[in-house]
């Protein structure tokens, strides 16, 4: 297996915090805005989306030049903002890109429960590397964030449907970090407690 290529940190949190940031920004400067491009008339969250489709490929694009790899969230997070996000502004309509975290949540959380059911710890194939832990640990680490990517999905509905754009716009760019934040923080026993022996190939 390829080893990924070393870059600056503070760069690669700049590709991969800097779109949703440029969302953000963008998002709140335009909200009680509208747009017209072509003809026809968009809300600032659209022309938000519009612009954030195209950084977020220039930037998934250089990480994967500087690396050499992607991560398996990262992948499925670009194919989805394109095609959900590209849905939002082709038919002028925000349901769309706010329904984008439900549908990844959801696919995570399937991945994780079938990765249960057949017994292959597709987890431990993605995070090894990062996180190294004895089987048990993984196991336990993947009903745990099976449940969490339900839950999430569900807020997400929750927020979208219930508040205001302005509310799921700080949700997305705040709220969904600091709860995987959290998650592993409130996990540090677990990965202790089942971590590789440091000598251990």
């Amino acid at each position: 297996m390829t080893e990924p290529r070393k870059i600056n940190p503070l760069l690669k949190a700049g590709l991969e915090l800097g779109p949703l940031l440029l969302f953000f920004v963008l998002f709140m400067r335009m909200r009680d805005k509208t747009v017209m491009l072509g003809g026809t008339e968009y809300s600032g969250f659209i022309f938000a989306t519009l612009v954030f489709i195209p950084v977020l490929v220039l930037s998934t694009l250089a990480l994967w030049r500087l690396t050499g790899k992607l991560s398996p969230m990262q992948i499925a997070t670009l194919v989805l903002v394109v095609v959900f996000g590209g849905l939002s502004v082709w038919l002028n309509d925000p349901k769309f890109f706010k329904m984008k975290p439900t549908i990844i949540y959801l696919i995570f959380a399937g991945l994780l429960g079938a990765s249960m059911i057949l017994r292959r710890n597709w987890l431990q194939l993605v995070m090894s590397e990062a996180l190294p832990m004895q089987p048990e640990g993984w196991r336990i680490l993947t009903r745990r964030m099976a449940v969490l990517f339900l839950a999430l999905a569900v807020a997400n509905e929750i927020v979208w449907r219930s508040m205001s754009e302005t509310a799921w716009v700080n949700f997305k760019t705040f709220g969904l970090p600091v709860i995987m934040v959290l998650f592993f923080v409130l996990n540090a026993k677990l990965f202790e407690r089942h971590a590789m022996p440091r000598d251990a190939e």
